[in-house]
């Protein structure tokens, strides 16, 4: 048992999916796990195990934001050991071809967080993902005929910003989308060696103005998590 996460020792499996909505933790762990059970509940944050085709799967929420999900990412690396973090989360589209229902791998997260400015003085790191897992990923969307968009995402530490057009001049560098905590993930796993990568499905457009559905939101995300699920280990 960790501060944050009640389960015992060899509860939480190598993989965990990583949701900032607990209960999209629990839809997860409900909709596509066999046999699951909750481990964790501490301050509401549900996580839970269970088996996808014979392999065993944790999916933990994390919160909104990067010193949110940090906590989380900490103590399931340090504390349970887990070797590969998969983002599943929503983002805002940042491009005309990056649509509504769109799935985007995050191939590095440039950030408005400041978590790095005390590690690396005077320099700026660029969080990217793991190159297995990403390939994975890809490879399985192709095969399965899922489409997919691949590039350098924005991790931000706000939600609502003052200007709107503040993200112009991130899609002018081609940043793809906006979202809230993959910097943070692809830190911490660089920082303790293990593998980590963002799959997120665009819930709105800050191009067009448009924003998903329910109905749209449950079909696309069932996407993600299967191309999660199929590159879990």
């Amino acid at each position: 048992m960790s501060v944050h996460i009640g389960a015992k020792l060899g509860e939480i499996a190598n993989t965990v999916l990583m949701p900032g909505d607990p209960l999209r933790a629990k839809w997860i762990a409900e909709t596509f796990l066999e046999d699951p059970f909750c481990y964790n509940d501490i301050r509401g944050m549900l996580g839970y195990t269970g088996t996808f085709n014979g392999k065993r799967v944790s999916v933990q929420g994390s919160g909104m934001g990067i010193p949110s999900a940090l906590i989380y990412y900490h103590e399931l690396i340090k504390d349970y050991g887990v070797k590969n973090l998969i983002r599943v989360g929503t983002a805002g589209s940042y491009q005309k071809d990056i649509k509504i229902r769109d799935i985007v791998l995050a191939m590095a997260a440039s950030t408005t967080s400041g978590i790095n400015n005390s590690r690396f003085i005077n320099a700026d790191y660029s969080p990217t993902a793991n190159f297995e897992l990403l390939m994975g990923a890809a490879l399985y969307a192709r095969a399965n005929d899922i489409p997919i968009k691949a590039g350098n995402v924005l991790s931000s530490d706000e939600f609502y910003e003052d200007d709107p057009e503040a993200y112009k001049l991130w899609a002018r560098y081609g940043v793809l989308c906006v979202e809230m905590e993959a910097a943070g993930l692809y830190t911490v796993a660089a920082k303790y060696d293990v593998r980590a990568l963002a799959i997120l499905t665009i819930s709105d457009s800050l191009v067009t103005g448009e924003r998903s559905t329910a109905e749209d939101r449950e079909t696309t995300f069932r996407n993600m998590v299967h191309i999660a699920l199929n590159i879990a280990e």
